[in-house]
């Protein structure tokens, strides 16, 4: 059984909404409201089909699609520059030091600033394997792919880019860091403020957010114990990204305290490290070669998989479950970055 990624299209509304529903609250990027996910449908066309131009605000949606039956597996989305039709909010970790000569002590308190420092930055964001394919490695093949979709529409994206990972959330389906603090001052509980945000965006914290620095001393304690940890469930994620080379640079989602991971985007793994070859050889039992990420194909063209590479003098040698998936021949090209 082979899977591969491709761009997703209006028959996929359904798909998606099915996997939104599953998602247990938190994932602002695949809200349960179809009017929503058509949006992002409608916002993914547009940008596949532009095929020139500088970066501007846009979205990828991707699709994991079991290549046999054709059935929708998960998904994972790519914003090329965000905080240009809304501003880009994150709380950053900070540290004030101040020092009492007459107690001779010195005192460290820290605090959350309201910050837009990584507007213009592109995003991975939206990944979501249904549960029943949580196993093989199809988590992986979602999230760099779209590593390979960067390195082949570079121009497409900014120089940084940034992964927001879901927060602690309860068993009830609340979030100790909303609860703690922005809960606070919006009157609204987590859930109602996620499925808003969802829909209409986060213009309403730049309306209603406190602008001064929160003291995370006069936080709860559970507030405080969330701020910058991800979900259980999202912690094979993190150490996905950190393999890739993003790092944790203090910055917190507003509504649930998840981190934020950043990188410079020429210096992500799967995108330094991918080559581009010609095909000179479908290998029909793949011997020999390495267990790779290959994908082909411009924009709404493209296609992801796995698959066996094995160097030649003058190109690579394919499997043909691969060559297949993507439907590709020889002296066709595709771009490939092992699968480690």
């Amino acid at each position: 059984m082979s899977f591969r990624i491709r761009a997703a299209v209006d028959a996929d509304l359904q798909h998606l909404y099915e996997m939104a529903k599953l998602t247990g609250g938190g994932f602002t990027n695949l809200p349960p409201d179809r009017r929503a996910l058509t949006a992002k449908l409608e916002r993914s066309h547009a940008a596949f089909a532009r095929t020139d131009g500088p970066v501007q605000d846009e979205l990828f949606v991707l699709i994991l699609e079991n290549v046999e039956t054709q059935e929708v597996r998960g998904t994972c989305q790519i914003f090329t520059q965000v905080g240009q039709s809304y501003p880009f909010y994150s709380y950053r970790i900070g540290q004030l030091t101040q020092h009492s000569r007459e107690l001779n002590r010195t005192f460290r308190a820290d605090m959350l600033s309201l910050a837009t420092d990584l507007e213009g930055a592109s995003e991975v964001g939206g990944l979501f394997l249904h549960p029943g394919e949580r196993a093989g490695g199809l988590g992986l093949l979602l999230a760099r792919s779209r590593y390979l979709f960067i390195k082949m529409h570079r121009a497409r994206f900014a120089d940084r880019i940034l992964a927001e990972l879901r927060g602690v959330i309860d068993e009830a389906g609340g979030s100790p860091f909303w609860d703690g603090l922005a809960g606070r001052f919006f009157g609204m509980n987590f859930q109602d403020a996620d499925q808003f945000n969802a829909i209409n965006g986060h213009q309403f914290i730049a309306d209603l957010m406190p602008k001064h620095p929160i003291y995370t001393a006069m936080l709860t304690e559970t507030a405080r114990a969330a701020i910058g940890l991800p979900h259980p469930s999202g912690r094979a994620a993190m150490r996905m990204l950190e393999n890739e080379g993003f790092a944790f640079e203090n910055y917190v989602d507003i509504f649930d305290g998840g981190p934020t991971m950043t990188a410079r985007t020429d210096q992500v793994h799967s995108i330094a490290e991918a080559r581009n070859d010609r095909i000179v050889e479908i290998d029909a039992d793949g011997d020999g070669g390495n267990d790779a990420l290959v994908a082909t194909g411009t924009l709404a063209a493209f296609r992801a998989t796995f698959g066996r590479v094995r160097a030649l003098d003058d190109g690579v040698a394919l499997s043909r479950d691969a060559a297949q998936a993507l439907g590709v021949a020889s002296d066709d090209h595709v771009t490939h970055v092992a699968r480690v």
